[in-house]
């Protein structure tokens, strides 16, 4: 499973890559975040910046950042008599954030900006972040113990686990699109931050 999701405005640049991996007994996280070179020095330049050079999210719409994930299974199912089921479902979710920054040192006033605006950014994307680990652990809650009978060489199964995760991925995806909703509202937290990038209020 493979998804993309982004917000904003608007080829990423990426300059750099921080990794934090968290080790599960029943599987793997890592994040990235991956940051996107942009210039000028004033917050207008700035968010002009973003708006040329933001990621790409569709046909010629770029956003000031997204989070992507890669999301894979090692899945060990089992025959029970003559059913199957899956006994185990390991997951490796590889989460990336793609970031704004600055190329070049900001004086001091709009530093101090960029810095409650890329923040608010950041801490919007992660809770996107925390959807998708939380979307995997229901995937595990529905699938792990899953049994189809009359199954012996566990094909069945294998179509039949289709809907839970596709149940899951979709429950994702409207919390997901209500939160942009509610951020990217007349008055809500994102145009604050971008306001306040602008104009300094």
């Amino acid at each position: 499973m493979n998804c993309r999701r982004g917000w904003g405005l608007l080829l990423a640049v990426p300059v750099a890559a921080c990794v934090a991996a968290q080790a599960r007994a029943d599987g793997q996280v890592v994040e990235r975040t991956e940051p996107y070179a942009i210039s000028g020095t004033s917050g207008p330049e700035l968010y002009a910046s973003i708006g040329e050079r933001g990621p790409l999210v569709g046909e010629g719409v770029r956003t000031i950042a997204h989070t992507n994930f890669k999301l894979t299974w090692t899945r060990d199912y089992q025959r029970r008599g003559n059913a199957c089921t899956l006994a185990l479902a390991r997951p490796k979710l590889i989460i990336t954030y793609t970031l704004p920054k600055p190329s070049a040192k900001l004086p001091p006033a709009v530093q101090k900006r960029w810095e409650v605006f890329i923040d608010g950014i950041r801490r919007h994307e992660k809770v996107h972040g925390e959807d998708i680990k939380s979307m995997v652990k229901r995937i595990e809650a529905t699938t792990i113990g899953f049994t189809v009978d009359n199954d012996p060489k566990c094909t069945k199964i294998r179509e039949a686990i289709k809907e839970p995760l596709s149940q899951a991925s979709l429950a994702q995806r409207r919390q997901s699109r209500e939160f942009d909703r509610v951020e990217m509202g007349e008055g809500g937290n994102i145009r604050r931050l971008i306001l306040g990038l602008l104009n300094g209020e």
